[in-house]
Protein backbone atom coordinates (compact mmCIF):
# COMPACT_ATOMS: atom_id res chain seq x y z
CA UNK A 1 0.00 0.00 0.00
CA UNK A 2 3.27 2.21 0.84
CA UNK A 3 4.86 1.16 -2.25
CA UNK A 4 1.46 2.47 -4.24
CA UNK A 5 1.12 5.56 -2.84
CA UNK A 6 4.81 6.19 -3.40
CA UNK A 7 4.94 5.86 -6.79
CA UNK A 8 1.43 7.80 -7.00
CA UNK A 9 2.68 10.53 -5.28
CA UNK A 10 6.31 10.55 -7.87
CA UNK A 11 3.99 10.17 -10.84
CA UNK A 12 1.80 12.96 -9.76
CA UNK A 13 4.69 15.44 -8.80
CA UNK A 14 6.70 14.60 -12.28
CA UNK A 15 3.90 15.25 -14.01
CA UNK A 16 3.20 18.70 -12.40
CA UNK A 17 7.12 19.46 -12.97
CA UNK A 18 6.87 18.36 -16.78
CA UNK A 19 3.99 20.56 -17.03
CA UNK A 20 5.92 23.88 -15.20
CA UNK A 21 9.57 23.09 -16.83
CA UNK A 22 11.18 22.91 -13.87
CA UNK A 23 12.27 19.29 -14.24
CA UNK A 24 14.37 20.39 -17.53
CA UNK A 25 15.71 24.01 -15.38
CA UNK A 26 16.62 21.36 -13.01
CA UNK A 27 18.25 19.10 -14.88
CA UNK A 28 20.59 21.92 -16.53
CA UNK A 29 22.49 21.96 -12.71
CA UNK A 30 22.26 18.00 -12.10
CA UNK A 31 22.60 14.80 -14.29
CA UNK A 32 20.68 11.67 -13.49
CA UNK A 33 22.23 8.26 -15.08
CA UNK A 34 20.06 5.39 -14.52
CA UNK A 35 21.70 2.17 -15.92
CA UNK A 36 20.99 -1.15 -14.88
CA UNK A 37 19.68 -0.75 -11.48
CA UNK A 38 22.56 2.39 -10.75
CA UNK A 39 21.69 5.73 -9.93
CA UNK A 40 24.16 8.44 -10.20
CA UNK A 41 23.38 11.92 -9.40
CA UNK A 42 26.16 14.48 -10.45
CA UNK A 43 26.56 18.06 -10.15
CA UNK A 44 26.72 20.74 -12.97
CA UNK A 45 27.87 23.65 -12.57
CA UNK A 46 25.71 26.63 -14.19
CA UNK A 47 27.93 27.38 -16.80
CA UNK A 48 26.88 26.91 -20.57
CA UNK A 49 29.59 24.96 -22.42
CA UNK A 50 30.11 24.97 -26.28
CA UNK A 51 31.43 21.70 -26.68
CA UNK A 52 30.15 18.22 -24.84
CA UNK A 53 33.54 15.94 -24.71
CA UNK A 54 32.59 12.58 -24.97
CA UNK A 55 35.52 9.84 -24.10
CA UNK A 56 34.61 6.36 -23.10
CA UNK A 57 37.31 4.62 -20.87
CA UNK A 58 37.88 0.99 -20.42
CA UNK A 59 41.14 -0.39 -18.72
CA UNK A 60 42.97 3.25 -19.76
CA UNK A 61 44.58 3.74 -16.34
CA UNK A 62 48.05 4.38 -18.37
CA UNK A 63 46.14 6.83 -20.79
CA UNK A 64 42.97 8.65 -19.48
CA UNK A 65 44.68 11.59 -17.96
CA UNK A 66 46.46 12.38 -21.09
CA UNK A 67 43.12 12.71 -23.27
CA UNK A 68 41.60 14.93 -20.00
CA UNK A 69 44.55 17.35 -19.91
CA UNK A 70 44.13 17.72 -23.46
CA UNK A 71 39.91 18.28 -23.31
CA UNK A 72 40.38 20.74 -20.31
CA UNK A 73 43.27 23.23 -21.87
CA UNK A 74 41.18 23.67 -25.21
CA UNK A 75 40.53 27.59 -23.73
CA UNK A 76 36.50 27.52 -24.35
CA UNK A 77 34.06 26.46 -21.76
CA UNK A 78 33.68 22.18 -22.31
CA UNK A 79 31.54 19.22 -21.18
CA UNK A 80 33.80 16.31 -20.27
CA UNK A 81 31.24 13.35 -20.86
CA UNK A 82 33.43 10.58 -19.22
CA UNK A 83 32.27 6.97 -19.72
CA UNK A 84 33.93 4.55 -17.27
CA UNK A 85 33.00 1.42 -19.26
CA UNK A 86 33.24 -0.89 -16.31
CA UNK A 87 36.99 -1.13 -16.57
CA UNK A 88 38.64 -3.59 -14.37
CA UNK A 89 42.06 -0.98 -13.47
CA UNK A 90 42.40 2.04 -11.49
CA UNK A 91 40.64 3.88 -14.37
CA UNK A 92 37.69 4.86 -12.03
CA UNK A 93 40.16 6.71 -9.28
CA UNK A 94 42.33 8.31 -12.21
CA UNK A 95 38.92 9.91 -13.26
CA UNK A 96 38.59 11.21 -9.89
CA UNK A 97 41.78 12.36 -9.32
CA UNK A 98 41.81 14.45 -12.56
CA UNK A 99 37.98 15.87 -11.53
CA UNK A 100 40.17 17.50 -7.96
CA UNK A 101 43.07 18.50 -10.11
CA UNK A 102 41.93 20.28 -13.14
CA UNK A 103 38.30 21.91 -12.56
CA UNK A 104 37.98 24.69 -12.75
CA UNK A 105 35.02 27.32 -13.82
CA UNK A 106 35.49 26.68 -17.30
CA UNK A 107 34.69 22.46 -16.83
CA UNK A 108 31.61 21.04 -16.62
CA UNK A 109 32.08 17.00 -15.34
CA UNK A 110 29.67 14.45 -16.23
CA UNK A 111 31.44 10.88 -15.26
CA UNK A 112 29.35 7.99 -15.43
CA UNK A 113 30.54 4.17 -14.06
CA UNK A 114 28.54 1.58 -15.92
CA UNK A 115 28.50 -1.87 -14.45
CA UNK A 116 28.35 -3.84 -17.49
CA UNK A 117 30.64 -3.26 -20.29
CA UNK A 118 29.04 -1.19 -23.16
CA UNK A 119 31.74 -1.10 -25.82
CA UNK A 120 32.92 2.00 -27.29
CA UNK A 121 29.96 2.71 -29.81
CA UNK A 122 26.71 2.11 -26.88
CA UNK A 123 29.32 4.09 -24.99
CA UNK A 124 29.68 6.92 -27.25
CA UNK A 125 26.08 7.16 -27.99
CA UNK A 126 25.65 7.48 -24.37
CA UNK A 127 27.45 10.14 -24.17
CA UNK A 128 25.86 11.92 -26.76
CA UNK A 129 22.45 11.45 -24.99
CA UNK A 130 23.88 13.14 -22.34
CA UNK A 131 25.21 15.97 -23.87
CA UNK A 132 24.52 19.90 -23.08
CA UNK A 133 26.21 21.40 -25.51
CA UNK A 134 25.51 22.58 -28.98
CA UNK A 135 28.42 20.39 -30.58
CA UNK A 136 29.94 16.87 -29.15
CA UNK A 137 33.64 16.38 -30.03
CA UNK A 138 34.42 12.51 -29.72
CA UNK A 139 38.24 11.15 -28.05
CA UNK A 140 39.05 8.03 -27.33
CA UNK A 141 40.90 7.41 -24.17
CA UNK A 142 43.86 6.85 -25.63
CA UNK A 143 44.30 9.60 -28.14
CA UNK A 144 45.38 13.45 -27.10
CA UNK A 145 44.31 16.82 -28.56
CA UNK A 146 46.70 19.93 -29.11
CA UNK A 147 45.67 23.15 -27.15
CA UNK A 148 43.93 24.68 -30.32
CA UNK A 149 41.91 21.89 -31.97
CA UNK A 150 38.19 22.83 -30.74
CA UNK A 151 38.48 26.42 -30.98
CA UNK A 152 40.03 25.85 -34.84
CA UNK A 153 37.42 23.50 -35.41
CA UNK A 154 34.26 25.93 -34.33
CA UNK A 155 35.64 28.75 -35.92
CA UNK A 156 35.78 26.17 -39.26
CA UNK A 157 32.16 25.04 -39.12
CA UNK A 158 30.68 28.49 -38.07
CA UNK A 159 32.33 30.22 -41.00
CA UNK A 160 31.00 27.45 -43.32
CA UNK A 161 28.15 25.94 -41.92
CA UNK A 162 28.78 22.02 -41.58
CA UNK A 163 28.08 19.68 -39.38
CA UNK A 164 31.01 17.78 -39.27
CA UNK A 165 34.77 18.84 -38.75
CA UNK A 166 37.54 16.41 -38.43
CA UNK A 167 41.45 16.82 -38.63
CA UNK A 168 44.51 15.54 -39.77
CA UNK A 169 46.72 13.62 -36.98
CA UNK A 170 50.06 12.95 -36.03
CA UNK A 171 51.19 9.02 -35.30
CA UNK A 172 52.40 8.28 -31.35
CA UNK A 173 53.64 5.03 -30.39
CA UNK A 174 51.98 3.06 -27.87
CA UNK A 175 53.62 4.58 -24.74
CA UNK A 176 52.80 8.11 -26.02
CA UNK A 177 56.06 9.46 -27.97
CA UNK A 178 55.56 11.16 -31.05
CA UNK A 179 56.66 9.58 -34.43
CA UNK A 180 56.80 12.51 -36.50
CA UNK A 181 54.59 10.44 -38.92
CA UNK A 182 51.16 13.03 -40.12
CA UNK A 183 48.56 11.42 -42.13
CA UNK A 184 46.94 14.44 -43.81
CA UNK A 185 43.21 15.13 -45.06
CA UNK A 186 41.79 17.16 -47.91
CA UNK A 187 40.07 20.32 -46.88
CA UNK A 188 36.28 18.60 -47.89
CA UNK A 189 35.41 15.36 -47.41
CA UNK A 190 32.53 13.94 -49.68
CA UNK A 191 30.16 10.39 -49.60
CA UNK A 192 32.44 9.58 -52.52
CA UNK A 193 36.04 10.02 -51.31
CA UNK A 194 34.86 8.57 -48.04
CA UNK A 195 34.41 5.27 -49.72
CA UNK A 196 37.79 4.66 -51.12
CA UNK A 197 39.44 6.07 -47.57
CA UNK A 198 38.06 6.30 -44.14
CA UNK A 199 39.64 9.68 -43.43
CA UNK A 200 37.92 10.83 -40.53
CA UNK A 201 39.36 9.81 -37.44
CA UNK A 202 36.69 9.59 -34.51
CA UNK A 203 39.16 10.80 -32.10
CA UNK A 204 39.09 14.01 -34.25
CA UNK A 205 35.62 14.59 -34.84
CA UNK A 206 33.56 17.95 -34.00
CA UNK A 207 30.33 18.06 -35.01
CA UNK A 208 26.78 19.30 -34.03
CA UNK A 209 25.13 17.32 -31.55
CA UNK A 210 21.42 17.12 -33.14
CA UNK A 211 23.40 15.14 -35.83
CA UNK A 212 25.09 12.97 -33.57
CA UNK A 213 21.71 12.11 -32.33
CA UNK A 214 20.07 11.56 -35.77
CA UNK A 215 22.45 9.02 -36.62
CA UNK A 216 24.12 7.16 -33.71
CA UNK A 217 26.88 4.62 -33.52
CA UNK A 218 25.73 0.89 -34.47
CA UNK A 219 26.92 -2.13 -35.04
CA UNK A 220 30.08 -2.70 -32.51
CA UNK A 221 31.52 -5.74 -34.51
CA UNK A 222 32.05 -3.36 -37.60
CA UNK A 223 33.73 -0.18 -37.90
CA UNK A 224 30.99 2.04 -36.74
CA UNK A 225 32.13 5.26 -36.90
CA UNK A 226 32.92 4.71 -40.05
CA UNK A 227 29.30 3.54 -40.84
CA UNK A 228 28.19 6.88 -39.33
CA UNK A 229 30.10 9.44 -40.82
CA UNK A 230 29.39 7.38 -44.28
CA UNK A 231 25.61 8.00 -43.46
CA UNK A 232 26.54 11.49 -42.46
CA UNK A 233 27.96 12.66 -45.77
CA UNK A 234 25.27 10.74 -47.87
CA UNK A 235 22.39 13.28 -46.15
CA UNK A 236 24.46 15.93 -45.65
CA UNK A 237 26.83 15.61 -48.77
CA UNK A 238 30.42 16.86 -47.09
CA UNK A 239 32.32 17.18 -44.16
CA UNK A 240 34.89 19.81 -43.55
CA UNK A 241 38.68 19.20 -42.16
CA UNK A 242 41.98 21.26 -41.55
CA UNK A 243 44.88 20.04 -42.30
CA UNK A 244 46.90 20.34 -39.06
CA UNK A 245 47.90 17.61 -36.64
CA UNK A 246 45.68 18.32 -33.94
CA UNK A 247 44.72 14.44 -32.74
CA UNK A 248 47.76 12.88 -31.55
CA UNK A 249 47.07 9.11 -32.72
CA UNK A 250 48.00 6.34 -30.52
CA UNK A 251 49.19 3.33 -31.80
CA UNK A 252 47.38 1.00 -29.48
CA UNK A 253 47.74 -2.84 -29.11
CA UNK A 254 44.53 -4.09 -28.68
CA UNK A 255 42.50 -1.70 -30.37
CA UNK A 256 40.19 -2.89 -33.64
CA UNK A 257 42.95 -1.33 -36.27
CA UNK A 258 46.02 -3.17 -34.49
CA UNK A 259 44.81 -6.42 -36.49
CA UNK A 260 45.32 -5.40 -39.98
CA UNK A 261 43.07 -8.12 -41.72
CA UNK A 262 40.26 -8.07 -39.49
CA UNK A 263 39.98 -4.15 -39.68
CA UNK A 264 40.03 -4.69 -43.56
CA UNK A 265 37.03 -7.61 -42.97
CA UNK A 266 35.24 -4.65 -41.06
CA UNK A 267 35.52 -2.37 -43.42
CA UNK A 268 34.53 -4.29 -46.76
CA UNK A 269 31.13 -5.36 -44.25
CA UNK A 270 30.42 -1.97 -43.22
CA UNK A 271 30.64 -0.74 -47.12
CA UNK A 272 27.67 -3.33 -47.49
CA UNK A 273 25.90 -2.51 -44.54
CA UNK A 274 25.53 0.93 -45.78
CA UNK A 275 24.17 -0.58 -49.25
CA UNK A 276 27.34 -0.91 -51.42
CA UNK A 277 26.97 -3.56 -54.17
CA UNK A 278 29.57 -6.51 -53.33
CA UNK A 279 31.71 -5.77 -56.75
CA UNK A 280 31.71 -1.82 -55.86
CA UNK A 281 32.54 -2.25 -52.38
CA UNK A 282 35.37 -5.12 -52.92
CA UNK A 283 37.11 -2.49 -55.52
CA UNK A 284 36.86 0.23 -52.77
CA UNK A 285 37.91 -2.71 -50.06
CA UNK A 286 41.19 -2.96 -52.50
CA UNK A 287 41.80 0.54 -52.35
CA UNK A 288 41.81 0.43 -48.32
CA UNK A 289 43.94 -2.31 -48.25
CA UNK A 290 46.70 -0.52 -50.12
CA UNK A 291 46.51 2.79 -48.27
CA UNK A 292 46.78 0.66 -45.02
CA UNK A 293 49.54 -0.98 -46.07
CA UNK A 294 51.77 2.12 -47.17
CA UNK A 295 50.46 3.84 -43.69
CA UNK A 296 51.27 1.81 -41.29
CA UNK A 297 54.65 0.74 -42.68
CA UNK A 298 55.89 3.92 -42.12
CA UNK A 299 54.74 3.54 -38.33
CA UNK A 300 56.35 0.32 -38.25
CA UNK A 301 59.37 1.71 -39.71
CA UNK A 302 59.49 4.81 -36.82
CA UNK A 303 59.06 2.12 -34.32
Amino acid sequence: MVLENTKYIWSCLKALLDKTGFFEIALKQYVTVIHKGRIKIMYGKQINPLVSVIIPAYNSEETIEAAIYSAVIQGIDVELVIINDASLDHTADIIQNCQEKYDSDHIKWNIIDSRENLGAAASRNLGVKLACAPYVAFLDSDDWWTEEKLKKQLALLNRTGGVLCSTAREFATHQGELTGIIVPVKPIITYRSLLYDNSINCSSVLMRTEIAREFPMLHDELHEDYITWLKILKKYKKAYAINEPLLKYRCSQGGKSSNKLKSAWMHYHSLRFVGIPPLSAFWHFLFYMVSGILKYRKVKRKR
